[in-house]
């Protein structure tokens, strides 16, 4: 077969094999599973054979016009350089693994035949994405993998947080897809095409002439859709879906699609300095405020998912200063650590038997009851945290070298104040990355939380999808950065000292701070009531009464805060707020949910008050003359002769006075 061949398999194998998947669900249930492993692990073997034919070598470009349009034509396109190569090994064996996993974490789930449909369909679309050459093309595997992520993020629809996240999802993600949708045309129409090599083209002979405009348009599509701020707070509720989609989402689909589409047209945002320092400001503030938002929650997955919009912050860094190539290594080997961390999540919320227990602060003894996902989370907090040799510090470095050589001006792709900014909060971003990874660690596996049910081992299947994963987290980085710059543009990745010394000590002093803050604070717990109430020996319902008689204001334990929590004594009385998301979602209710409510009133009070009185006033009059007539068609007959008599009486005294006036 051709490379060209092979690449149309790539995202069609998941596509066949969702429809197959729906059709076959009810009526052959024992198809179900082997339609969802086999195609994402025939895509992942494909993939991997696109990628050694391409090499890192010239791009693979083909088309074929889809229909003709009259203007702007549509085509058909595959451009597969070495990014698209890599990520789609990525994307097909994330997928994969997490179709492999879920057979074991959903086996009794009567929908599983809907959602495994559904994540072939999710990782078919991102494989559009990364392979398509047109983009117009590309928009539709963006767009269909918002429709995606909506029902399976809201997978539990019988409850209220899923479907509120579901929908959230959906809406923040098209409050962005709009000006990016605009940014598209408006980038076709100076490009004169929608094809990826010609609008490259014509950004490199200056024939785009609105740059900054288009950039920034199509820059709020990637916040939306990559949860930057200020689009990113739907990625956190999203936790209310399965945690293999969580896996998934974060891992490689949908989010990487953002940070992936500006890697791929990166010129175009280098032709605005403007939009690159925008870039800038967004992926610091990203970076920060998101690290320090993980270090407020109790939940696991909620803190997950900030640490994703922050590591996303870095790779956005990446491109602001100009260096596609960190931008995208660090997406492969985050793509690895961050699909085993939501993994081994699962593993955790699975042995507690419900994911309401996946609050931080009520576990208790999982370190011995799931050895598996103790040692192999243990590996991506330490990959998350960017300690070598894991593979999160190649692949951090390299965006902190990057940012270290644009403020030392040895570049012109980018502004030098894109450098200071993205360099100042990556570095804060470190030391926050490392206290909440291992804040998280201690309270997961040893945290004084009540003891939760045992529910017995986890399937082989999710174990076993654990150990796959470790390996790329521990070792990726340290094989890659030395080869992967033949694949990306030739830049160097290697670390340089400064950032690398800077970055690693932030880190470690992260981690120490974190430590001792545990250590004093599990020390004051144990000398107070509420400390006493944390191991409660009569389980939740002495827990409650307990907390409810130590400390009245709390009343129950879903609100009661953890006694032992080094984040609260780290961050003070911030903690409260960035527990909040610095609420930011009360800022957006104020701003734009209840003046659109209150427009919304006055419309409808227009309509029913004001619209439909005349309304029915235009409709009452015509009904009154219509009664009023039908009065005088009584059916008797010496009725009409004498109106017929008086009427001529009437007419004949009227022309007499008329005659005599005259």
């Amino acid at each position: 077969m051709t490379t060209t061949t092979l690449a149309v398999l790539v995202p069609l194998l998941p596509f066949l094999g969702a429809a197959a998947g729906l059709l076959l669900g009810r009526t052959a249930p024992g198809f179900v599973r082997p339609l969802a492993v086999l195609p994402p692990l025939a895509s992942l073997v494909l993939a991997a054979l696109v990628a050694v034919r391409q090499g890192g070598d010239a791009a693979v470009d083909t088309r074929t016009e889809l229909t003709p349009t009259g203007s702007v034509p549509i085509e058909l396109a595959l451009h597969i350089d070495g990014f698209a190569a890599l990520v789609a090994v990525l994307v097909a064996f994330v997928a994969a693994c997490v179709q492999i996993y879920s057979t074991g974490y959903l086996r009794d789930d009567p929908r599983y035949p809907s959602y495994a449909a559904l994540v072939s369909l999710f990782t078919s679309a991102m494989l559009l994405v990364v392979y398509s050459g047109d983009l117009m093309v590309l928009l539709v595997g963006w767009e269909v993998m918002g429709i995606c992520s909506y029902f399976l993020v809201g997978h539990y629809w019988e409850t209220p947080e899923a479907r509120a996240a579901s929908l959230k999802a959906f809406l923040v993600t098209k409050l962005g897809d709009v000006p990016f949708l605009i940014g598209l045309f408006a980038l076709a129409a100076d490009a004169g095409s929608f094809r990826l090599t010609r609008v490259l083209g014509a950004v490199a002979s200056g024939a785009v002439d609105h740059p900054t405009p288009i950039a920034l348009l199509l820059l709020a599509g990637v916040a939306g859709k990559s949860a930057q701020f200020p689009l990113h707070t739907w990625l956190p509720d999203a936790m209310a879906g399965p945690t293999p989609v969580s896996a998934l989402i974060h891992a490689a689909t949908m989010v990487a699609a953002g940070v992936y589409f500006i890697a791929r047209l990166l010129p175009l945002f280098q032709a605005s300095r403007a939009a690159m320092v925008v870039l800038a400001v967004m992926a610091a503030v990203t970076m920060a405020g998101s690290a320090l938002a993980a270090l407020a929650q109790d939940d696991i997955k909620r803190v997950l998912a900030y640490s994703t919009v922050g590591q996303l912050g870095y790779m956005t860094g990446a491109l602001a200063v100009g260096d596609r190539g960190a931008a995208v290594f660090h997406l492969l080997t985050h793509g690895a650590f961050k699909a085993l961390l939501f993994l081994a999540a699962g593993v955790i919320i699975h042995a507690a038997g419900t994911n309401s227990l996946a609050a931080m602060s009520r576990m208790h003894g999982l370190r011995d009851r799931i050895p598996d996902a103790y040692w192999t989370m243990t590996v991506a907090l330490l990959a998350l945290a960017a300690i070598p040799p894991f593979s999160g510090f190649f692949s951090k470095e390299s965006v902190l070298g990057a940012a270290e050589h644009v403020t030392a001006g040895h570049t012109e792709h980018a502004p030098g104040a894109a450098g200071w900014i993205v360099l100042a909060a990556g570095l804060l971003t470190a030391l926050l990355t490392a206290a909440y990874a291992t804040r998280l660690w201690l309270l997961a596996f040893r945290g004084r939380g009540a003891e939760a049910p045992d529910h017995g081992r986890q399937p082989l299947t999710m174990t076993v999808v654990l150990w796959v994963l470790a390996v790329p987290s521990l070792a990726l980085g340290g094989l890659a950065y030395r080869s992967l710059p033949g694949w990306f543009d030739g830049r160097d990745l290697t670390p340089t000292l400064l950032t690398s010394i800077l970055g690693t000590g932030l880190a470690v002093v992260g981690g120490l701070l974190t430590y001792g803050a545990w250590q004093r604070t599990t020390a004051l717990a144990a000398r107070t009531p509420l400390g006493a109430v944390a191991a409660h020996p009569e389980g939740d319902a002495g827990l409650v009464e307990a907390i409810a008689t130590h400390q009245p204001a709390y009343g129950d334990i879903a609100h009661a805060p953890d006694p032992a929590d080094p984040g609260r004594l780290l961050l003070g009385p911030l903690h409260r707020t960035a527990a909040a998301g610095f609420h930011l979602d009360a800022v957006y209710t104020a701003l734009f949910v209840r003046p659109v409510q209150a427009g919304a009133s006055l419309v409808r009070f227009l309509d029913r008050e004001v619209v439909d009185t005349y309304v029915r006033a235009a409709a009452a009059l015509p009904r009154l003359l219509g009664a009023a007539v039908r009065r005088t068609q009584t059916g008797n007959v010496q009725t009409y002769v004498s109106a017929l008599l008086a009427g001529t009486v009437v007419l004949a005294v009227a022309v007499l006075l008329v005659a005599t006036g005259a």
